[in-house]
């Protein structure tokens, strides 16, 4: 399945509904984190007006999210 091509301020708005909140910034990338039971996810997600798909591939690996989900929104 071929990723779509997305900013980093839409994964931000993806990731927040998934639970996510931005937890500080530096330039041109954000820090985000969830908190679960026994585990606490952290990502950083560049705010560039389009993201390499391997860049996405890698903070929705770090973020426990399926990539079925990207198209979903």
């Amino acid at each position: 399945m071929k990723l779509p091509i997305i900013s980093g301020k839409e994964l931000i708005k993806l990731l927040n509904k998934e639970g996510f909140e931005v937890v500080g910034r530096k330039g041109s990338h954000v820090r985000m984190k969830k908190k679960r039971p026994g585990k606490v996810l952290v990502t950083v997600v560049p705010v560039h007006k389009r993201l390499d798909p391997g860049t996405l591939l890698g903070i929705l690996k770090q973020c426990e999210i399926p990539k079925e989900k990207i198209r979903e929104k």
